[in-house]
């Protein structure tokens, strides 16, 4: 199957290759089109574009990954939001149409009303409008520096998010259309994790928003970590305590979705894993 792989972080993210290359490893064809500048935050916006008529899109390689010739994988910098990347997917825009979305692996949670504005999120709800299921995947890494922020490069455990997506996707694939899932890591190795739980979530997100000055011509922003407790049974929660969390966010949640838990721990490894 065809599937498109996008984020809102943009085309040079780490995260959205080692996504691509779950995809990839799980038997499918990574069609890897993301924003050429940062929309994090951008939620399912279309805008504004540079041009309302046209689109920039730029060929790029993807690192480390191979593509149908053997040479590099070839992905597409597209001058747009992700939702509208998704749109354009949809439409033909990167060849055939995709037969899913995924989204990520973004660097930050996206936990209880960071769904709201999520960009990431953003681009697997456009794809469900378009009659696809999706999957926005995120790891909980803290940022800061502002609204849209990624965060200094460091070290994220990328392999985590990307382990519990290629186990996740082969269910996807065969789920009812337009079911989407927004799936949280914690960022700890994957030998750490200690499986997979269903997640409502929580009632805010695992960061926040604050104003740190003001001044007359406007307010300065940061996010920070949002310590307020949170339910046990929580997106937010359960990813601090140290579970990949997985949370239904289309109509098709409202059909009472059965989601294999057991299976993906064993897929995962999650015999072992400390409880």
């Amino acid at each position: 199957m065809r599937v498109l792989v996008t984020n809102d972080d943009g085309i040079s993210s780490p995260g959205l290759h080692a996504l691509a290359a779950a995809v990839a490893g799980a038997g499918h064809e990574p069609v890897v089109a993301a924003p050429s500048t940062d929309w994090s935050g951008a939620s399912a916006c279309l805008g504004p574009l540079d041009d309302p008529d046209r689109v920039s899109v730029e060929r790029v390689e993807i690192p480390g990954m191979a593509g149908p010739d053997g040479g590099a994988l070839i992905g597409y910098s597209v001058g747009a939001p992700p939702a509208l990347i998704s749109m354009l997917a949809d439409l033909g825009g990167f060849g055939p149409p995709p037969g899913l979305v995924v989204a990520g692996i973004n660097r930050g949670p996206n936990t209880g009303r960071s769904t709201l504005f999520s960009g990431t999120i953003g681009a697997v709800l456009a794809g469900e409008r378009f009659g696809l299921s999706g999957m926005a995947v995120s790891a909980d890494v803290m940022v800061t520096g502002g609204m849209g922020a990624t965060g200094a490069p460091g070290d994220v455990h990328w392999e985590t998010a990307a382990r519990v997506a290629r186990v996740v996707l082969p269910w996807l694939v065969d789920a009812p259309a337009r079911t989407v899932l927004n799936v949280n890591t914690p960022d700890i190795p994957l030998a750490d994790l200690r499986g997979v739980r269903f997640a409502e979530l929580a009632p805010v997100g695992g960061v926040r928003t604050v104003i740190t000055g003001r001044d007359d011509t406007g307010l300065d922003l940061d996010l920070v970590a949002n310590e307020e407790p949170m339910p046990d049974d929580s997106d937010t929660a359960l990813i601090r305590a140290g579970w990949a969390a997985v949370t239904p966010i289309s109509p098709a949640a409202a059909l009472g979705l059965d989601l294999p838990f057991a299976e993906w721990e064993r897929a995962i490894g999650g015999e072992d894993r400390p409880r």
